[in-house]
């Protein structure tokens, strides 16, 4: 597959193109944003348990760093791909400039089923997969964080890996990292955090607020879907759908989600052996008639075929393009109101930028300051986005895309090209 061939790529071609044409953007600087910088592809051996040795492919690709290092997640999950990485790193390129980050756009991955591997065997996967690409990363070039399939030990294992190459503790290779070596308070639960943040702000452009009235469906449950969970739940919303990928729990009451974390963590199963709930599919918790939906867990999971289905008026897109283009055209047609996903799921990033600068100046801060500080800069950059999507007249898509575009045009017309 070449970088560009994925659906996910092409989505975001296609928002990149609509953006530029709605908000004037230079040509040339288009052209330039429409392919990734560099684009490395690894192999990945293992001396797995029995003895025997598999090779697992793995990429990093660095898509722009006009305004500062490379950052984004690494991902362990079976479908990874060269042009689905490549697209997540454009993603991250247009997520840091939209709520005004001194970062670029990268993303990395290794196609495997952490679920099929024993500890010991994620732990060689990872240092392996942390040699492999030590060269392109680095506290001033690259700087990775945890995704889907792994979390902050696997950046444990990355940071303790590429300081053993350098020969000194470099604790700022990485965000997302255990408190005890340098990581940062509020950063496991941020991204679902900034989730519930534009949520809210949403309400107040809507004119609403969140009670005990409001229902929400959640696609997912993990590192995104639960602290949304948990957060839209204290401000009195119902819960009355999360998933996994084995289905989904439904209780039109509301769903009791610390019980359901709590039997998650201590059973280690999946959703569709919890006990208490009713058990509907993901295609029925998509189309459950809920004042918001939160798509939390992975792209492309409303499309042109199931988007009649979709009954929300709110969608928070809390996964990277969970919203195929053809829906989303559906759904602005519709007046539902989609919060997108470079500004709804931002919260992870804008954390993982405190984590690097607390890392660098050595001095942490609280827990206070790091929740007030976000919720500051998603605030800033949600009002930003609605106002340009009411000067320019377009969607919440749209206009987040022109934000992000004005801002790294700037920049690269500023730098210029070399040579």
């Amino acid at each position: 597959m070449s970088v560009t061939e994925s659906p996910l790529y092409q989505d975001a071609l296609f928002q990149l193109e609509l953006a530029g044409s709605t908000g004037g953007i230079d040509q040339n600087i288009l052209e330039r944003l429409k392919h990734p910088k560099r684009a490395v592809q690894i192999s990945v051996p293992v001396r797995l348990d029995d003895g025997t040795v598999k090779t697992f492919e793995g990429y990093r690709v660095q898509h722009n760093m006009t305004l500062g290092p490379g950052k984004g997640g690494i991902r362990f999950h079976p479908h990874v791909s060269l042009s689905e990485t490549a697209a997540l790193a454009m993603l991250m390129t247009f997520k840091c400039a939209l709520v005004g980050l001194p970062l670029g756009g990268a993303k990395g991955g290794v196609k495997v089923d952490p679920n099929l591997l024993s500890r010991q065997e994620l732990q060689s996967l990872t240092r392996r997969y942390a040699t492999e690409i030590a060269y392109f990363v680095g506290p001033d070039k690259d700087i990775p964080a945890p995704d889907i399939g792994t979390d902050g030990q696997t950046m444990a294992w990355f940071m303790d890996t590429y300081s053993q190459i350098y020969g000194y503790a470099i604790p700022g290779v990485v965000t997302g990292k255990p408190i005890a070596i340098g990581g940062s308070l509020g950063r496991n639960e941020s991204t679902g955090k900034g989730v519930a943040f534009c949520i809210n702000f949403a309400y107040e452009k809507m004119g609403k607020k969140i009670n005990q009235d409001t229902k929400v469906a959640i696609h997912g449950f993990g590192k995104v879907a639960i602290p949304a969970a948990l957060d839209l739940m204290e401000q009195g919303a119902k819960i009355v759908a999360v998933s996994d990928f084995t289905g989904a729990l439904y209780n039109a009451k509301g769903l009791d989600i610390n019980k359901i974390v709590t039997w998650a963590q201590t059973s280690r199963k999946f959703l569709n052996e919890y006990p208490d709930a009713d058990h509907i599919t993901n295609d029925q918790l998509l189309a459950l008639d809920v004042d918001i939906l939160i798509p939390a867990a992975i792209d492309g999971v409303i499309t042109k075929d199931n988007v009649n289905t979709i009954k929300a008026k709110l969608i928070a897109e809390g996964a990277n393009g969970p919203v195929t283009k053809e829906a989303v055209k559906v759904l602005n047609e519709k007046g539902v109101f989609i919060i997108p996903d470079i500004l709804c799921n931002a919260g992870g990033v804008i954390v993982s930028y405190f984590e690097w600068v607390q890392g660098l100046q050595n001095f942490f801060w609280n827990l206070e300051e790091i929740n007030t500080k976000l919720e500051s800069i998603m605030r800033n950059a949600f009002n930003r986005v609605h106002a340009v999507s009411q000067s320019h007249r377009c969607d919440m898509k749209t206009a987040a895309m022109v934000a992000s575009l004005q801002r790294l045009e700037s920049a690269m017309k500023v730098r210029g090209m070399w040579p």
